[in-house]
């Protein structure tokens, strides 16, 4: 049996600093660390999902925090035998990802789908058999690139949030997605993979919009709110989710549209929200 999965923020830390400078860092910093990101209660997720992986790791999950998620247009998935993208809004951080895995998994098999995240995500070891890193850096670039490029290849069903970031709050009080990222359109295409839209709904906290409203006003690069994002996934118990599946869009409509990568990718953007309109706070 595998060994019990658990996070010590401090004993990462440490490994990561020199040791030469860790006299400098105080103790109560650590305690400090762990409580703003529920070390405590995201240990506890480990041990309940403690041996599970995949879908069954994120299915354990969602019960444990009395979360119910409901699919829409679950007639739009395709056959088993049809390769696609599942593109996604990103609205939460966390859960989200774990939905719908849980969701996508449980329909075509955790061996037959890949979920393109970030690759300091690969550290949650449990979704590791599912996740593909997007974003290596320097001597692992290479390597990270040619796997992602095998697995557009492959007849693995591939999942993607295209913005990357979290979903922020816009004028007008809307909090919907940021730019979608024209690559998962251009490998789309080169693979000949149609593009099935997907309308996640849900929301964060209010705080989380406003920290990260407050951060930029104040000229902040460095994306603070991420480090609050656990603590939005430990407020969900007892929510509820809706996933709408849209119409897949035709790898040969993509073509012809005459429209450039970003262009498409802004397109299939809009086409999600008109799905289900933004959410307002």
């Amino acid at each position: 049996m595998r060994p019990l999965l658990q996070l010590d923020i401090e004993g990462i830390l440490r490994k990561r600093i020199p040791s030469r400078k860790q006299k400098f860092i105080p103790g109560f910093l650590y305690g400090a660390l762990s409580r703003l990101i529920h070390q405590d209660e995201l240990n506890e997720m480990l041990r309940i999902g403690y041996p599970s992986q995949g879908s069954e790791f994120s299915r354990k999950v969602l019960e444990h925090l009395d979360i119910e998620v409901t699919v829409d247009g679950a007639e739009n998935l395709p056959a088993k035998d049809r390769r696609v993208v599942f593109a996604s809004n990103h609205p939460l951080g966390g859960l989200d990802g774990i939905a719908l895995i849980a969701v996508l998994g449980q329909r075509y098999g955790d061996e037959n789908i890949r979920f393109l995240v970030n690759d300091l995500l690969m550290n949650v070891e449990p979704l590791g058999t599912v996740f593909l890193p997007i974003n290596k850096y320097g001597s692992q670039a290479r390597a990270a690139a040619e796997a992602i490029n095998a697995e557009y290849a492959s007849d693995r069903q591939i999942v993607i949030f295209p913005a990357g970031l979290v979903s922020r709050l816009h004028p007008g009080g809307e909090v919907h997605d940021l730019k979608w990222q024209k690559a998962f359109v251009q490998k789309a295409i080169e693979n000949d993979r149609d593009i099935v839209p997907v309308r996640f709904v849900a929301l964060n906290r209010k705080r989380f919009y406003r920290l990260a409203k407050w951060r930029k006003k104040l000229g902040i690069k460095v994306n603070i709110e991420q480090a609050t994002l656990p603590a939005e996934l430990c407020a969900s118990r007892g929510k509820r989710f809706r996933i709408i599946i849209g119409q897949p869009v035709s790898v040969s409509e993509l073509r012809a549209s005459g429209r450039s990568f970003p262009q498409l990718a802004e397109d299939l953007r809009a086409a999600i929200y008109r799905l289900s309109p933004p959410e307002k706070i």
